[in-house]
């Protein structure tokens, strides 16, 4: 023998009915920290921040010349 029941109800409905608790609130405030915290996050890796991240360190671009080739001499030194 086989039985099936059928039940029309909205996710609300069924919610109250077995007594869970409304969570949609809470969810609506997540959701927008999450966008908040996403929409900071992109804005940080726009190449424009990446760069200027980058090149903080060095004053100009014959500062960043010279520490690269006496970084590359320096490499030379140690393989002989």
């Amino acid at each position: 023998m086989k039985v099936s029941i059928n039940i029309d109800c909205t996710p609300e409905e069924a919610r109250t009915f077995f007594g869970l608790p409304d969570v949609q609130p809470l969810q609506e405030r997540l959701l927008k920290e999450m966008e908040q915290r996403l929409g900071a996050t992109l804005q940080a890796m726009s190449p424009e921040t990446i760069m200027q991240t980058w090149m903080s360190g060095f004053r100009n671009l014959e500062e960043m010349r010279e520490r690269f080739l006496s970084e590359l001499s320096r490499g030379r030194g140690k393989q002989s």
